[in-house]
């Protein structure tokens, strides 16, 4: 679905060999942890900010969830997660792809393109193929994990990155799951040998290890995930600066998540604690990797998309409290919630030739979105059963549309809900929360007590930081809301893409 101009857009760029693009995507950073997008921050991002000032800035882009699964798979397929999932894949859990869709960098590899996927997967892959017969977890619950002879380790893991468009992978898939050792493409560099131990690691510099048990590479050092992958990065893009074929690289940050574990050159560096520290180092990687761009000379043919998966962990309240640094600011919610703290979420795009520097959008628009943006670029023909809810942001890039979509669905969970439709926002359900409610932070910050309604309905236009439900006094556009709602949910599995 190539949306208008991208035809000669194409064609006066080079259509033999159309731009690169990277993708930069965060984990469980904050819309108000970007300096250039929060006077009040505690955290320096000269990385991002100088990204931004280079690029269109979107105001109000979302993730379509507000965990870290979902929104990928959505943004890698153009298709709302809710539609076929909720929720995260587990330790050594299942791919949440179908085999029979088109993936983003399926359709990016039809290009002609060279695909790759560094850093956090956390997808899915098949680790049953490569499960010894009659292995079974120790332990229960939470703390139930598999020891390193309950796999085969010399095996391929079926499932993964390379089986669903990526020419190449390489990453611990999810730094705090197991397994603890370096996946290069579908096979483990270095066979785990032990179970994992945090008493072995440096300690946690804020908040908790959140590693779930399982097998590990004898002196795995987390701290040192962020430097290797953002090598590996650096590396596979002075690779591409003498090649006839487009690269795209979804480089996938394992940071500023939890276990927050900045390095110690980054001790200090911000006025927001170790988490303001590991924004930092996550900044300087960005900066590392936009450099490389330049210094290999492939900067001007290179599309670059930064955003994040969702909002920052429910740590953010303490930090509040102590370095009064509000990752969301200005938003309520964090990462689990159907706030706009959960999914509003960082959002820029450099296009050489199409965006202009230092343009700032206010437009809405997902990570969903992307798909067919790239493939209107690329005049790829979507099939119907691909990127049904994607919008080609062309229109927008180029300044000649407000806005391609009116509508979008907030959801994390199955049973909570929220629509945006225009600058109206109705939360379906008693409120937004899930993470965490914070009495002391809602009472710092303006929040009045419950007003007892079954839904919230909010006009983010006069109110981004949803203090004020105006549910009571517009009823009719709460059942004009939930109508639409319904309508969106109940196109279920078949519906057709979506027309800008």
């Amino acid at each position: 679905m190539a949306g208008p101009g991208h035809s000669d857009l194409l064609a006066a760029q080079d259509a033999s060999r159309p731009l690169n693009v990277l993708v930069l995507y965060a984990d469980d950073l904050g819309f108000g942890d970007l300096s250039i997008q929060n006077p009040k921050s505690k955290i320096p991002t000269p990385g991002l900010d100088s990204l931004a000032r280079s690029a269109m800035r979107f105001t109000d882009g979302h993730s379509s969830s507000g965990i870290c699964t979902p929104s990928r798979y959505a943004m890698l397929t153009g298709r709302h997660h809710w539609r076929d999932f909720h929720g995260i894949v587990n330790a050594f859990g299942k791919s949440v792809f179908d085999p029979d869709r088109l993936t983003m960098p399926e359709m990016m590899q039809q290009a002609g393109y060279r695909t790759a996927a560094i850093g956090k997967w956390h997808l899915g892959w098949d680790w049953d193929a490569v499960k010894r017969p009659g292995a079974k977890p120790m332990g229960k619950g939470r703390k139930a994990g598999f020891g390193p002879d309950a796999f085969d380790w010399d095996k391929a893991i079926p499932d993964g990155p390379t089986a669903h468009g990526f020419d190449s992978y390489f990453g611990d898939s999810v730094i705090n799951f197991p397994p603890y050792g370096w996946i290069e493409n579908d096979r483990v560099v270095t066979a785990p040998d032990q179970i994992m131990d945090t008493s072995k690691w440096k300690p946690i510099k804020e908040g908790n290890w959140e590693c779930r048990p399982g097998p590990m590479v004898a002196g795995w050092d987390p701290y040192q995930v962020l430097p290797t992958i953002t090598q590996r990065g650096i590396d596979f893009i002075h690779q591409q600066k003498d090649s006839d074929q487009p690269f795209f690289l979804y480089f996938a940050f394992p940071s500023p998540h939890a276990p927050i574990i900045p390095n110690d050159s980054f001790d200090g560096k911000s006025q927001a604690g170790p988490y303001g520290d590991f924004v930092c180092e996550t900044d300087d990687s960005v900066g590392r990797l936009l450099a490389a761009l330049e210094q290999s000379g492939q900067s001007q043919n290179t599309i670059v998309i930064f955003s994040a998966d969702n909002g920052p962990e429910k740590y953010a309240y303490a930090r509040d409290q102590k370095f009064d640094h509000w990752s969301s600011a200005p938003l309520r919610g964090l990462k689990r919630d159907v706030y706009e703290g959960g999914h509003h979420v960082p959002m820029i795009i450099r296009w050489p030739g199409v965006t202009q520097a230092g343009q700032v959008n206010d437009a809405l628009v997902s990570q969903i979105d992307l798909m067919a943006t790239l493939a209107g670029y690329l005049n790829v023909d979507l099939p119907a059963d691909a990127a049904e809810d994607s919008h080609d942001l062309m229109p927008l890039l180029t300044g000649q549309a407000e806005s391609v979509r009116q509508e979008h669905v907030h959801n994390t969970f199955d049973g909570q809900y929220a629509i945006r439709s225009g600058p109206w926002l109705l939360v379906d359900a008693k409120n937004g929360y899930r993470s965490q409610r914070d009495q002391a932070w809602e009472t710092k910050h303006g929040y009045a007590a419950d007003d007892d309604q079954p839904a919230e309905l909010y006009h983010l236009g006069n109110d981004i930081g949803q203090r004020h439900n105006l549910a009571a006094d517009h009823p009719e556009k709460v059942s004009r809301l939930r109508a639409k709602l319904q309508q969106i949910r109940d196109a279920g599995k078949s519906a057709p893409r979506l027309a800008n």
